[in-house]
Formats: C-alpha cells, structure tokens, sequence
C-alpha cells in the first residue's frame, strides 16, 4: 500500500466479524494441531504476506478467540533502527511489513497458522502482492526456534506440492529478526477503516 493509500478511507469503527477457521489440510499442519494441552506462556509467530493491514484482519477475524491473543503490525528484516512507514514504503531500509502474532501455548498449531498465512496469500509473486509492489511487500516467514523453522519447511513443501504444482512458492523463511510495531493508526486498520484499502490477494484460495 502507498503512503497516500493510509490516508485514504472511512474513520468509523466498527465491530469485526469473527470467523471459525478453516481446518488444516497438509499432513504437517493437521499433526501439529492434534492433541494440544494448554501450556504456560506464550508462543510468538511472525508472518509478512504484503500490505499488513489485509494480513492482520485475516488473522484476527478467525484466531482472536484463542486465549492471550494478540496481532500487531510493524516490520521486520531490515537493516534501520525503528523505520516510519514512510521509510519502509520506499524500499530503503530492508524491512518487510508483517503481523506478529502470539497467543498461549497449545492453544493452535503452529503448523496450521503457516497454513493459514499460505491459504490467504499468493505465495508465488516475488516482492509484490497485488497491485503493490516492492520488497516490502515479500513473502516470507520469521521463525522463532528450530521447531518453527522445521514446521515451516515442511508446510512449505505440502503446500506446494498439493496446491501450487506449477508455480515455485517464493517464500523466505529466515530466523526471526529485530521487530518494530508500526505507527499505532496501522493497528487494526480494516477494523477502524471499513472502507480501507485491502490488497485483494487477502482472501482464501482453498
């Protein structure tokens, strides 16, 4: 999305809709939501699919039913110390925009959260989403721990072998780097913005 796009749109709140998630169908990602215990603490997953505001909606519209909840907005994977948006819509610093999210232990499977983000995402177009364009709009996965990293790979490959025959997944998956929250009117955007800008790659293709 372009810095002019942020000024665009209805200012109204509204209550977001909240949906049930669709079932995990990859062999790695059913596993992993098999037999879960509720654990002490939180886990923390950070996925970048394009504009942040598309991504985070999606994901807060059908997981934030899961105990301690919480999806942010912000950047990831660069190379300048805490960037403004009109930074990272340049292309300058490196960073991708992303969602951080992170929710109770055992409470869903990491594997069908990754999933998830491919569900409602082209994976396949390299540094773009839509009609936006650059590297901060890429692809990519920021694991936390080996586990994550392992996780990742492996829906990585199912996906792509189930869905995307055809068409190579451009998805980077790196260790998680420095994370910086986006300036607070890109939190909950969609939600506070009904007539917001959402890039239309944000929608689910199985």
């Amino acid at each position: 999305m372009s810095f002019l796009r942020s000024l665009i749109g209805s200012r109204s709140a509204h209550n977001m809709v909240k949906k049930t998630p669709p079932k995990p169908t990859v062999p790695t990602a059913i596993k992993s939501s098999e037999n879960l215990v509720l654990e002490d603490g939180v886990e923390t997953a950070v996925f970048a699919s394009g504009c942040f505001w598309g991504t985070e909606h999606m994901f807060d519209q059908h997981y934030s039913h899961l105990p301690k909840w919480k999806c942010v907005s912000g950047y990831t994977g660069g190379d300048v110390t805490n960037p403004s948006y009109r930074q990272v819509c340049s292309g300058s610093t490196g960073h991708a925009e992303a969602v951080q999210l992170t929710y109770q232990k055992g409470s869903v499977g990491y594997g069908e959260l990754v999933e998830f983000f491919y569900r409602t995402h082209d994976p396949t177009t390299l540094n773009s989403q839509g009609p936006d364009r650059g590297s901060q709009y890429r692809s990519g996965i920021f694991t936390h721990s080996k586990e994550q990293e392992d996780i990742a790979k492996a829906v990585t490959a199912e996906v792509q072998e189930k869905y995307l025959k055809g068409r190579p997944i451009v998805t980077a998956i790196l260790p998680a780097a420095e994370w910086y929250d986006a300036e607070e009117y890109h939190q909950k955007y969609l939600n506070n913005n009904p007539g917001g800008y959402e890039c239309p790659t944000h929608r689910f293709y199985w």
